[in-house]
């Protein structure tokens, strides 16, 4: 979600202290978490979990309210604009994990937008005769893109109140497919009848770390900590209030597919599940009306995550965490953060598939959330008051799904696994050879 505040002229890291109510911070919240996740993501559900797919959204969201709550109590006792980056620094000093782990975050929220841009492809070409397997879905994600970063790096001022309304536009329109699917089905499931059985627990456990992925924009809140009115009371409080409303409209969502496609349908439409089922539920009304909510959720959802992503990255470089090159460009560090981060989604738009970049994202991003609670529970929980029992529940329910969802990708695409690793260790190593630079430059 685009900050609807701060100086877009000059994108040096400045920040409005008291600029963001608790009814702007949950929309900013539920403008992150809803659109291209619910989008993209239920037909993949589908295919892991089965007939039992809306309950994945149901699990996820126990999995991510234990996952929030270090974040609440971490927003509680530190509002600051550094977010993940500040909370790791504090638990873990200025060491190659907080690096490391805050890139992870990083990544994930670049592959996040990678995955926002293919979804804008998959949907817009169902208006016409093309196959979404077709060169041109990857072609109009990189248009997205670098449409994003021309409308960011424009710093226009109008960008927060289009976020804003595209942001109850989208959710409206959700809402809509959602209530409108399950009343022209009939309520009457026919992807989820008495085949419970045809789930299995590993594939049900697998695909909640994708559901995850559909909730984790609640970490945009904690990256404005220092700008939301109040903050010691409302950046919790808004987390809560959005991932609520999320679990809600997630599941009427998961359950209007349900209603008018059955699961072998789902799964051949995997990555435009809406879009199908909104063919059998409204006609080609209800298609262009899907597509058209696919693509407005898409745009302002890009546009927003540029933003937030390469904020974060300025951050991380004005606390000297990550290297950084100018490359001959002119301009500030966050001109710069917006290019890097454009180009890498841009990368990942051309050479992963929908399911590729979500499994990625899910894999950097639930090793990012241990960390996180991990450093609370053995550093901080007695400064900021945090219940051990329920970091540690947080972290047994993190490792489970993380542990059955690679599992699962063990037997089905290795090659991610690999990507993963890899892209782990290059993160790790490069930070450990960086920091010690640093480190010898300042003695």
């Amino acid at each position: 979600m685009t900050h609807p505040h701060g100086d877009h002229g000059n994108r040096s890291a400045q920040y409005k202290e008291n600029s963001l109510t608790l009814i702007g911070a949950v929309s900013m919240g539920t403008g992150v978490m809803i659109g291209a996740g619910i989008l993209a993501l239920t037909g993949q559900i589908a295919e892991l979990a089965g007939p039992l797919f809306p309950l994945a959204f149901l699990a996820a969201a126990v999995v991510t309210a234990f996952s929030a709550y270090s974040y609440v109590k971490m927003s509680n006792a530190y509002p600051s604009a550094g977010g993940i980056g500040m909370f790791l620094e504090k638990a873990y000093g200025r060491s190659v994990m907080t690096a490391a782990c805050a890139l992870l975050m990083y990544f994930s929220m670049v592959i996040n937008e990678s995955l926002v841009a293919r979804t804008f492809g998959t949907y817009t070409v169902q208006l016409f005769d093309v196959d979404p397997g077709s060169w041109i879905v990857p072609a109009l994600g990189v248009g997205v893109l670098i449409f994003a970063f021309l409308v960011n790096i424009s710093g226009n001022r109008t960008i927060g109140l289009f976020s804003f309304l595209m942001a109850f536009v989208k959710i409206g329109g959700i809402v809509v497919f959602a209530l409108g699917g399950l009343f022209i089905g009939g309520f009457s499931f026919q992807s989820t009848p008495a085949h419970a059985a045809d789930t299995s627990v590993m594939g049900f456990i697998a695909a909640m770390a994708l559901a995850i992925l559909a909730y984790k924009g609640f970490t945009t809140i904690t990256n404005s900590g220092s700008e939301i009115i109040d903050p010691h009371r409302n950046v919790g409080r808004a987390i809560i209030i959005s991932i609520v409303i999320c679990v809600v409209i997630y599941f009427l969502v998961a359950m209007a597919v349900a209603s008018n496609l059955t699961l072998p349908e789902i799964v051949a439409a995997k990555d435009y599940a809406l879009a199908e089922a909104a063919r059998p539920a409204f006609g080609d009304y209800g298609l262009w009306f899907t597509v058209g909510l696919a693509i407005i959720a898409t745009v302002s959802g890009v546009i927003a995550s540029v933003f937030a992503v390469s904020r974060m990255l300025a951050m991380l470089t004005d606390m000297k965490l990550v290297p950084h090159s100018h490359f001959g460009m002119p301009g500030d560090i966050q001109k710069h953060t917006l290019v890097y981060t454009v180009v890498i989604a841009i990368f990942l738009t051309i050479f992963f598939d929908l399911s590729r970049i979500a499994s990625l994202g899910a894999i950097f991003y639930i090793a990012m959330d241990i960390a996180v609670h991990w450093g609370v529970f053995r550093y901080l929980r007695e400064e900021i008051n945090a219940n051990a029992f329920i970091l540690i529940t947080a972290i047994m329910f993190d490792l489970i799904v993380l542990v059955a969802f690679l599992a699962m990708k063990a037997s089905t695409d290795i090659l991610v696994i690999y990507a993963a690793l890899i892209g782990m260790l290059v993160i790790f190593i490069g930070e450990r050879f960086f920091l010690r630079r640093v480190q010898g430059n300042e003695k």
